[in-house]
């Protein structure tokens, strides 16, 4: 096909894949040749994003979802009518009318009427408070719902299911339900034990999840009240999400006498023609390779392909993979390839963390050779290069299970993004390949993910290619050579390391003095919290005087924690956690005070949430006169070193394990660097106190202590590493001030110990050759500067409440320092309270 003059387009549909064919075509059309475009949109707005929909509870408005703005379409000459749906499609003058009666001639028509939701034919579906979750409209109408609204559920536990979930969840509502007539969550996508997995993470975060359920009818007179299932039971809800699938918009099509398949979607070819040679169909509502496609990355490979064929160009829309990798309500959740193969067809390595809500598994040929497939819940970050093993059949290392758990022997599995072919595709949304992504950054200079958007589309879609896009800026430059630089920001041409060193030769104590001499502007949010880091990390003295205040984070600021509603939190250390009874009698007192929600918390502290701004200063002053001190909760510091009853009362134990913790607690309370840090001390390999998963622990032996650094809970766990063995108390006190100075002066910004020592080149040897050989000759400095953090501690609390200009800043109005917020509101939570949702 080759455009001539005035080659007459008209697009059915403004979606998602509808305005990528657009784009698509504006780019690949040549020099001279005229494509007049019309595009037909039966809702009132722009296209928008709707993988990323539930966003919009989340605070991101409708243009923040747009894919382009109007005036979009008016400066590249496409005829856009919104709320005016195609109505009519006349084949034999090859015309289209619309609701609104608007006839438009065409040359080739693009159906993209995309899809809608599957609404299964229940008794009482008709009733108030049941909606679908498929557009802006639909989650304005659930929105406004959910305010008089208590207990919902959604119909569907696919990926759209808990979408809609999460959306239960951020509206606050009190009990939030999922039901699914699978055996399990996701049944598509994952395999029974990923499903476990994932089904204990949701259910933690506050989910009722209901399997094996077939739903006979809706209760309820005019409103829903419940929901009757085939077994018998009924689940009493004023809110329902039908989420059970989708159903392609073929409707128009079947009126036009186009082919359908009787299970809905429109017949097309490799091509995307229909049965009429003129007429395309792309995305949701297309049956092609005897399937419907429900992702977005195929529906813009199906854009790519028409706009191909209208330019003349050759090309033919293959059977697509359908990898993914999602964020559902914060649990990563990821397939590839082939995620069920079974043996005897392959070998399968599963890794299964039920405590921390971890499952992977791999599906490796019979041979050991190819990836085949796989599941990833709970944590993906090695989804990126386990998709480009699977899809560019790259020979697996020795031991595949590398692949998902790490190596254990100290090199990395695998050879890393460059080893990955030129036609590797990275960006799958914008079929961006490996090839396209180098030349750009070595030939363009495109050196930055938002220059790389800029200019191939890559990382605008999903988002899930972002990691390995830069991985491969940086592994493109280093292999040119290039010294790759993080600096700060805009103000500052400088790394942190290098900002660090600065600071600390000329002495420099204020945010002022520091702009003045290194960086030029009136800084921003990125330096100025960064730069208040490093002041504290080298000189520990007050946050709040000097005029550092203001450069602070709103915690450091507040020197507590603020949480929902705009309360803070407030937790005194509690070394060890050892305590007395009438230190425990004290801070109950002040709970009942104040009406402060109290709870233990994982680090074997007591935390009392609640507390108005202008209340800090007098709970920390009768936290002060019982002899506590500020915990820190609040700062990237030490949080706490956790320790297990040890020798003292255990019969295990071969080691005094809380004083020791204690000891080190005491010792590094208040030291700031580039993120907090936790610590454990266990007393015997039972390993109670959980040491191998803090950023420094330690474990007793019979000939003294094991020392690890380097480890992580959170969202991505990983086990410290051994950096010394059976060293006696003294020793590892050396190498723990050398180890957490060395961290502090080359870190990056805001970077766990793990995340750098991953990073940190040489790695582990590395390290130990610096702290433990001391091959730079540096490690007398490094004890010295610690010695010298430790000399200048003074608690931030206490210079508060002894220093009246500084308690001064505790007010919520500064001209009624007596009155508090009267916007703070609290509900009741069994015995205690809980923070209502901001408003």
């Amino acid at each position: 096909m080759n455009p001539q003059t005035e080659v007459r387009v008209v697009v059915i549909g403004n979606g998602m894949v509808g305005y990528k064919f657009c784009e698509k075509l504006l780019a690949k059309a040549k020099k001279g040749s005229a494509f007049r475009v019309t595009v037909f949109g039966e809702e009132s707005r722009v296209a928008y994003d709707r993988v990323h929909l539930s966003e919009y509870f989340a605070g991101k408005t409708a243009d923040d979802l747009s894919m382009a703005p109007l005036n979009w379409y008016q400066e590249n000459g496409i005829e856009l009518y919104l709320s005016d749906p195609v109505v009519d499609i006349d084949r034999e003058r090859k015309q289209v009318r619309s609701h609104h009666g608007l006839v438009v001639p065409y040359d080739y028509l693009v159906l993209a009427t995309g899809s809608g939701a599957f609404v299964p034919p229940l008794e009482g579906v008709e009733k108030d408070g049941v909606f679908v979750y498929r557009t802006l409209e639909d989650l304005d109408l659930i929105q406004s719902y959910a305010r008089k609204a208590k207990k919902g559920a959604v119909l569907g536990g696919g990926l759209l299911g808990l979408e809609a979930a999460k959306a239960l969840l951020d509206l606050g509502l009190a009990e939030a339900h999922v039901v699914e007539f699978a055996p399990r969550l996701m049944p598509r996508q994952i395999d029974e034990a990923g499903s476990g997995i994932l089904q204990r993470k949701l259910s933690s975060l506050g989910l009722q999840i209901h399997l094996s359920k077939s739903t006979q009818c809706l209760l309820g007179n005019e409103t829903i009240e419940g929901m009757q299932f085939a077994d018998g039971s009924v689940l009493d809800v004023d809110m329902l999400i039908i989420s059970a699938g989708i159903r392609p918009r073929d409707e128009l099509a079947k009126v036009a006498g186009l082919e359908t398949h009787p299970r809905g979607g429109i017949l097309v070819n490799n091509c995307l023609q229909t049965s009429d040679t003129s007429i395309f169909a792309i995305g949701e509502c297309a049956l092609v390779h005897q399937m419907i496609y429900g992702l977005v990355a195929p529906g813009y490979e199906m854009a790519d392909v028409v706009a191909s064929q209208l330019v003349g160009e050759s090309k033919e829309f293959k059977p697509y993979d359908l990898s993914t990798k999602l964020k559902l309500i914060g649990v990563d959740v990821a397939s590839f390839g082939n995620p069920f193969a079974q043996e005897p067809d392959c070998q399968t390595i599963a890794y299964e963390n039920k405590a921390k809500g971890i499952y992977k598994r791999i599906n490796v040929s019979s041979d050991g050779k190819t990836l085949l497939g796989g599941i990833l819940v709970g944590e993906a970050e090695q989804y990126n290069m386990l998709l480009q093993t699977c899809k560019n059949q790259t020979v697996l290392p020795p031991n595949p299970e590398d692949l998902i758990l790490g190596s254990r022997g100290g090199e990395e599995a695998g050879a890393g993004v460059m080893s990955l072919p030129d036609d590797a595709l990275i960006c799958s949304c914008e079929a961006i390949t490996k090839a396209q992504l180098c030349h750009e950054i070595s030939e363009n200079g495109h050196t930055s993910v938002d220059a790389l958007k800029k200019s191939t589309k890559a990382c605008t879609g999903c988002g899930g290619c972002t990691p390995m896009v830069k991985d491969l800026i940086q592994a493109v430059q280093k292999q040119q050579g290039v010294y790759v630089r993080n600096i700060i920001c805009e103000h500052f041409d400088y790394t942190r390391q290098e900002l660090l060193d600065l600071i600390r030769i000329n002495k420099l104590k204020t945010y002022n003095s520091v702009l003045d001499h290194f960086g030029k502007g009136h800084g921003c949010e990125t330096c100025k919290p960064l730069v208040a880091s490093v002041l504290a990390s080298l000189w520990n003295e007050n946050v709040l005087e000097q005029g550092r205040a203001v450069i602070q984070d709103s915690n450091d600021r507040f020197l507590a924690n603020i949480q929902k509603g705009g309360s803070y939190s407030v937790v005194p250390r509690i070394p060890g956690g050892e305590i007395t009874p009438d230190k425990l009698i004290v801070i109950g007192q002040v709970a009942k005070r104040y009406n402060l929600y109290t709870k233990i918390t994982g680090g074997q502290r007591i935390d009392l949430f609640g507390a108005h701004v202008g209340d800090l200063p007098y709970i920390w002053e009768e936290l002060i006169a019982a002899g506590f001190e500020s915990g820190h909760a609040y700062g990237k510091a030490l949080r706490t070193v956790k320790s297990c009853v040890g020798s003292t009362w255990c019969r295990f134990g071969v080691q005094d394990s809380v004083s020791f913790a204690i000891e080190l607690e005491e010792r590094y309370k208040g030291v700031r660097a580039p993120h907090k840090f936790k610590s454990g001390v266990s007393g015997c390999i039972r390993e109670c106190a959980e040491a191998q998963s803090k950023d420094f622990g330690i474990i007793a032996t019979e000939k003294g202590w094991n020392l690890y650094v380097g480890g992580n809970g959170g969202s991505k766990p990983q086990h410290a590493q051994l950096l010394a063995a059976d060293v006696d108390k003294e020793t590892c006190i050396r190498l723990i001030d050398r180890f957490l100075m060395f961290y502090i002066k080359t870190a990056d910004p805001l970077t766990r110990t793990a995340t750098w020592l991953n990073k940190l080149e040489g790695g582990m040897s590395y390290l130990k050759a610096v702290v433990v050989d001391d091959v730079l000759g540096i490690v007398a400095d490094l004890e010295a500067e610690m010695q010298q953090l430790i000399q200048m501690y003074q608690c931030e609390w206490k210079e508060v409440v002894e220093n009246p200009e500084l308690r001064k800043r505790f007010t919520h109005f500064v001209n009624a320092p007596e009155q508090k917020d009267p916007t703070l509101e609290f509900a009741p939570l069994r015995t205690q309270v809980q923070a209502k949702e901001w408003k």
